[in-house]
């Protein structure tokens, strides 16, 4: 027997529903998107545009505003270093983030600052919230860039997105925001029409792995001047060259269909998790990480004072799967990044484990995961 799933912010499961549509690209719908002389290829084009669609719908924006990557890592890539040229030439190289972005937004931003940009990353604090009078105050006539994630993959955390989109409403910096965690979860604030680039990833809702997005919306008539990283075709408006992957696109915009039609459904049995958790843990007085407000209902991040999470997640390996942090930085035994930002000392940052869960995760037993972590409090 496996043990019970509970990392789902590292990947999700394929929804059923996705995996049978995405296996007739496999046998069936295998024309190439460019190819214009012939059906197949009409065919293929069709379920693209199809699926832009889809991706669109869940930010507002529209179908020819969405650029299909290999995933959130390339898509912050693209939005960062795509830039580059745009603010050496504007005379703008200042960058704002945070200090608890994902490593696909932190490198970039160490890469730019080799570039010769400046990077301000705004602290959190013991909330694990951005301040938005930190980022008001960090602004400047020279600002090219602010990027901001829009929910954290460690705490789960809702950072507010909409705050920023409104205070950049009088300032002309370009407003990218890493949505990997919570694009088709949290449905309101990525529609905000001042977010500029928002990264979407598919296996953070229930498409496969190897596909994303980034949405590039415009600004009145005008596209966001950027650059391309890779050359070699004209696919993606020349900024993403390379045969379009057709089953996968068509199964991110079926996940991002789904997403809108089950929201409520979904938030329904991820709450109901969530609550049988607490309710469950709560007799080990557990230390919940940040602002429990602001937490997306699908996660939980906490510790148990004095107890190492690796020996935890060591202990409970056979009930549930669990981490402790990024699976991006699983091989490293440095403290998470984000943990330190908000405050925690080296072993504080070490006790904490993160379970992430989503609708198709099975009743936990949790009465037995209880009884587990007390034998390692004794």
């Amino acid at each position: 027997m496996m043990p019970i799933y509970l990392d789902c912010n590292a990947t999700t499961p394929v929804d059923p529903e996705v995996r049978d549509y995405y296996i007739r690209f496999l046998s069936e719908d295998y024309g190439n998107e460019g190819s214009r002389t012939h059906a197949y290829g009409a065919r293929a084009k069709q379920l693209v545009q199809k699926a832009r669609d889809h991706v669109a719908a869940v930010v507002g924006a529209k179908r020819d505003e969405i650029l299909f990557t290999s995933g959130a890592t390339e898509s912050n890539n693209l939005a960062l270093l795509g830039l580059l040229e745009t603010g050496r030439k504007l005379g703008r190289r200042h960058i704002v983030t945070t200090s608890i972005e994902h490593k696909a937004v932190h490198e970039p931003c160490a890469y730019l600052e080799k570039q010769g940009f400046e990077v301000t990353r705004l602290d959190v604090g013991m909330s694990g919230v951005v301040s938005l009078d930190a980022l008001r105050d960090a602004l400047r006539p020279d600002t090219h860039l602010v990027s901001v994630m829009h929910v954290n993959n460690e705490t789960g955390i809702v950072q507010p997105i909409e705050g920023v989109a409104e205070i950049l409403a009088s300032h002309s910096a370009f407003f990218h925001t890493d949505a990997a965690q919570g694009f088709g979860k949290d449905l309101n604030q990525l529609q905000h029409p001042r977010i500029d680039l928002i990264s979407v990833s598919g296996h953070k809702i229930f498409a496969p792995k190897g596909v994303g997005a980034l949405v590039v919306r415009r600004r009145g008539y005008q596209r966001i001047p950027m650059q391309p990283l890779m050359f070699g075709g004209g696919q993606e408006r020349g900024l993403r060259p390379g045969t379009l992957p057709v089953g996968l696109i068509a199964a991110l915009g079926l996940a991002a269909e789904i997403a809108i039609r089950d929201a409520q459904k979904r938030h329904e049995r991820c709450r109901k998790i969530r609550q049988a958790a607490l309710n469950a843990l709560g007799e080990l007085h557990p230390k919940l990480t940040g602002n429990q407000d602001l937490v997306m209902d699908h996660v939980l991040n906490l510790a148990f004072p004095g107890l190492d999470s690796e020996a935890l997640i060591v202990a409970l390996k056979d009930l549930v799967a669990i981490s402790n942090g990024s699976a991006c930085t699983s091989n490293s035994y440095t403290p998470s990044h984000v943990l330190t930002a908000m405050g925690m000392n080296e072993d504080e940052a070490n006790s904490c484990i993160r379970m992430s869960w989503c609708h198709m995760t099975p009743d936990v037993d949790w009465p037995v995961v209880v009884k587990t972590i007390q034998t390692l409090l004794q």
